[in-house]
């Protein structure tokens, strides 16, 4: 599974506790597709192909623009070294790849299990801020079965980081689930609570268009700081008190909310597998996404690899055997 860590694997029952569904297959994508788009904090202008990748492999990042095989970099918890307003990902090469967390929820949402991202910049293209551009990727490319089973991280135990003010915890469930509540001091509209369980295409009718947000009091401290110096009402919601700034308004009532829940499903599939468990947050953020990743498998009692049934594979249910052999060259 490409963390370095190994399980007993063992079978997963129905959530019925009755007669189990077919073990699911690891995914990837039919053909290589790819986009151009500008980084979020770096402003760059970036191109990105996604591509297919044998059973097993996992996802990984290739640097283009850096050679010698030093811009190879695995999307795993292991390999986060900043989460400052977005999750960075490094290799001891010196390779970055930023902003991941947008297309790995897109991947995670998809159930893509195997694929190379090639990219020729520092940070993930932004898009328009959601990660509904990277769903039309898969859904373009296409997805294809694989020859082996995909296994799950079932969690066996509760585990929680933070404190009072802000946490993130997750624990044992028989699906992957999602309750998160904000409440930012800035601003009354940004106080929202939500509650999903992700599976049979839900993540693209419910988190999928939901776009990163911001308040107009802090771009200039940010781009200061080297941020969100490619952040515009193109890519981004701005909040100035009572007001969303964005001439289109809001693509959901409780945008804000969705959006953390995008970013929290995309950290988290930097386990290296799906997660099969409950998620409960209050505020949280890149940081605490990270922390709990580490946390959790610094404690082997409380999760164990299972064989993932059908029924909780994530993806959108119609992309089993279709999708387009359109690229992107």
């Amino acid at each position: 599974m490409g963390m370095g860590l190994v399980q007993e694997v063992v079978g997963l029952s129905s959530p019925t506790g009755k007669d189990k569904s077919p073990v699911a297959c690891q995914n990837t994508l039919k053909s290589s597709i790819g986009c151009t788009g500008i980084g979020l904090h770096s402003g760059r202008k970036v191109s990105m192909t996604l591509h297919p990748a044998d059973a097993e492999t996992g996802i990984v990042f290739e640097r283009s623009d850096m050679g010698g095989g030093t811009g190879t970099v695995g999307a795993s918890w292991q390999n986060v070294v900043d989460t400052r307003m977005a999750t960075t990902l490094g290799n001891s090469d010196g390779a970055l790849v930023s902003t991941v967390e947008h297309l790995m929820a897109a991947l995670a949402g998809c159930g893509i299990d195997n694929a190379i991202v090639e990219i020729d910049g520092p940070e993930v293209p932004v898009m328009d801020g959601s990660a509904a551009p990277f769903v039309f990727l898969v859904e373009c490319a296409g997805m294809r079965l694989q020859d082996a089973p995909r296994l799950a991280i079932k969690i066996e135990k509760p585990i929680m980081v933070g404190d009072d003010r802000k946490f993130l915890s997750i624990r044992p469930e028989e699906a992957f689930s999602v309750s998160f509540e904000i409440d930012f001091d800035d601003s009354p509209m940004a106080r929202q609570q939500l509650s999903l369980r992700l599976a049979n295409g839900t993540f693209k009718t419910e988190i999928a268009r939901a776009r990163t947000f911001g308040f107009a009091h802090e771009v200039d401290a940010l781009r200061k700081a080297g941020l969100a110096r490619g952040g515009s009402l193109d890519n981004a919601v701005v909040i100035n008190g009572n007001t969303v700034m964005n001439g289109d308004g809001l693509r959901y009532r409780d945008e804000f909310v969705r959006h953390k829940i995008l970013d929290c499903v995309g950290d988290l599939y930097l386990a290296g597998a799906p997660l099969i468990g409950a998620v409960d947050a209050l505020r949280s953020g890149h940081a605490l996404n990270s922390s709990l990743l580490h946390t959790l498998f610094d404690n082997p009692d409380a999760w164990s690899y299972v064989e993932m049934m059908e029924t909780l594979v994530p993806g959108t249910s119609h992309m089993e055997e279709t999708g387009s052999e359109r690229a992107f060259a």
